[in-house]
């Protein structure tokens, strides 16, 4: 091919991805110093100080909230960081560094993860990767605040990559270590279960099933002697049932309209509504309700995109239905929804939820006074950013029940490496694939 003199071409995909990677890598450098969300830091040092300076058995002594993959990372924290042996605050920038760094690099593994699962469509695998790095909810939830969900949606991530290329055991212990990071990760195992069901049959969930579940014990088992599994336990239903025991806990759903009728006052989730029913055993019910749908659809979809919508779905669900829901909950969607590309109609719902998401995020945590002033967290702008982003569900809702036969037309074709159902394989040869027990 001949160029003209002086024109300019566009550089390789694998450069500008690499380029922007570090590029995100950097931006994530520079916010690691900053104070971020000071209350929860100085919680998040305080029990890396506990693991640091006891034995790492009696961990769940303190009032710890997290599962036992957290307390691995923040043991080993305190092995490479030695301040976190005699520091109780993030007031220090090396320790704040040290601090966020777990979540900021699997924010960038689940950027690669998204690459490398798009890889047969270059282009959507360069957007897809790079849109989730560089996305402000992404540096927002990890970098700047310090928060830890990009740890358990890694997990994730890493499960669906293994489950639509038909590791399954591996999926399920993926799964378990999404678990045992944090229970926010429980909404996982409906759409995985309705996967494993699809394409393995009974024998191959309930072999999915032991997997996980053998994955969590094991996870365990350090802390059973000094009577953890029950002290975490009693510090999850302390925290439910007093410090985060509101309808909405600054998350634009339903619930938050609700919160709004109380003003300034927060709503218990808790009062009782009818008899003995709270706002919170019906926030369970719609959500048992609605995640059981999701997994219906994957499984009756069973195609890779299914899955991946099925996936987001079942976060915004549970986002949506649930009470004492945190604002930072949706994060899974937006690593989830990529991973359904190439579909334009999936792009346009990952677009649009990143832009409401981060308003969401702005108003819940302003970064600076003038943004408190521009997004206030109680008044119109939360109301109608809730009505929004539970339409969103709705969206993601319409695309996964429409995601079987046409939507398995458009399916990105599978590598080589892929066995069993293909995203490529119209309706009817999918069927012959499928054990003869379903």
């Amino acid at each position: 091919m001949t160029h003209l003199p002086g024109k300019l071409t566009a550089p390789p995909l694998g450069v500008v991805f690499v380029l922007a990677m570090l590029l995100a890598a950097a931006l994530r450098l520079v916010l690691l110093t900053s104070p971020g969300m000071t209350a929860d830091l100085d919680q998040f040092v305080i029990w890396t100080h506990g693991i640091a300076t006891a034995p790492l058995g009696h961990a769940y002594d303190q009032d710890i909230a997290f599962p036992p993959v957290m307390v691995y990372v923040w043991w080993l924290l305190g092995v490479v960081e030695p301040a976190l042996r005699t520091t109780v605050t993030s007031i220090d920038p090396i320790v704040r560094v040290v601090m966020k760094a777990p979540a900021s690099l699997a924010d960038l593994g689940i950027a690669v993860a998204i690459a490398w699962h798009l890889r047969t469509t270059p282009r959507w695998a360069v957007f897809g990767a790079l849109g989730f790095a560089l996305n402000p909810v992404a540096l927002d939830v990890s970098a700047w605040w310090g928060q830890y969900e990009s740890m358990y949606v890694l997990a994730g991530v890493i499960a669906f990559v293994l489950a639509v290329r038909g590791q399954s055991l591996l999926a399920a212990v993926a799964i378990g270590i999404a678990v045992s990071t944090k229970p926010q990760a429980l909404v996982f195992v409906i759409p995985f279960a309705a996967w494993f069901l699809a394409r393995d049959g009974w024998r191959g969930l309930l072999t999915a099933a032991l997997a996980m579940t053998a994955t969590v014990a094991i996870s365990w088992v350090p802390f059973v002697a000094a009577g953890g599994v029950e002290h975490y336990a009693q510090n999850v239903a302390q925290y439910q049932d007093n410090a985060f025991a509101f309808v909405s806990f600054r998350a634009w759903n339903p619930w938050w309209l609700i919160e709004q009728l109380g003003g300034s006052n927060p709503l218990s989730d808790q009062t009782r509504l009818l008899g003995i029913v709270t706002a919170r055993n019906v926030g369970y019910l719609l959500a048992v309700v609605g995640e059981c749908a999701v997994g219906w659809l994957v499984f009756r979809a069973r195609s890779p995109r299914a899955l991946a919508l099925g996936l987001a779905t079942a976060v915004l669900v549970a986002f949506t239905l649930l009470t004492t829901m945190h604002e930072r909950y949706a994060f899974g969607a937006l690593a989830f929804l990529p991973l359904a590309f190439p579909d334009r109609r999936v792009l346009g719902l990952w677009i649009a939820f990143t832009v409401v998401y981060t308003l969401n995020l702005l108003s819940a945590v302003p970064p600076q006074p003038f943004v408190a002033t521009l997004l206030p967290v109680n008044g119109p702008i939360g109301v109608v950013g809730s009505i929004v982003l539970t339409a969103l569900t709705g969206w993601s809702a319409a695309l996964l029940a429409s995601a079987d036969d046409a939507g398995t037309a458009r399916e990105l074709r599978p590598p080589a490496d892929v066995q069993g159902l293909t995203a490529e394989d119209p309706p009817r040869d999918r069927q012959a694939q499928i054990p003869a027990d379903q």
